[in-house]
């Protein structure tokens, strides 16, 4: 379990120290290394836990990680304690190189604020954020969130509606995200 908890720690350490753009953009990230690299949770766990951090207040990086540290301790074999023992070092793993990086830069970043080199590299990291946040949202997209359209065409079709509705209200007519998640569950409980 101690190896576990190290690789945990470096797992999110890393992500934290490269994970720009914050939590969205951080998801693909995430999901290729507790998903894909080293399996400590299935992608329908992750796309749960995705759900679950959204509604939950707080970041979505840091909640998701409180979360894979706690079901990757679990699906280990592990106590509910250790599961919490987990939860507390992937998040504070997440959150330690930023501490650090903002300690650091900050000083340097006031001081050079102004500075057309800094305004640069600011303005090259924006698209790269936005690609991240992409990514992610297609990740996202997969047989587990939409269903198989030869399998089950009511449940993709459903799927589908739920998804647009949803990012129309949102993005064009303003409607709260949390208002969105609701209805959106009230929608999943009665169609599916």
């Amino acid at each position: 379990m101690i190896a576990l908890f190290l690789k945990l720690f470096y797992t999110f350490f890393k992500l934290g120290l490269f994970g720009f753009g914050g939590g969205y953009a951080m998801l693909s990230m995430i999901q290729g290394e507790v998903v894909r690299r080293y399996a400590w949770i299935e992608l329908h766990e992750f796309t749960d836990i995705v759900a679950i951090s959204q509604m939950t207040p707080g970041p979505i990086g840091i909640n998701t990680a409180t979360y894979v540290g706690y079901m990757s301790v679990i699906n280990a074999g592990g106590s509910q304690w250790l599961g919490v023992l987990g939860s507390a070092i992937s998040t504070f793993a997440l959150v330690l190189p930023s501490f650090i990086l903002m300690f650091t830069v900050s000083k340097f970043l006031l001081k050079h604020k102004n500075n057309p080199v800094v305004e640069s590299v600011f303005k090259g990291l924006r698209p790269t954020v936005v690609g991240l946040v992409a990514s992610a949202a297609l990740i996202l997209m997969t047989e587990d969130n939409f269903g198989n359209y030869n399998t089950d065409r009511f449940m993709f079709i459903a799927s589908i509606i739920i998804f647009l509705v949803s990012f129309i209200a949102v993005s064009r007519f303003k409607v709260h995200p949390i208002l969105m998640i609701v209805l959106a569950g009230i929608a999943g409980y009665i169609l599916y």
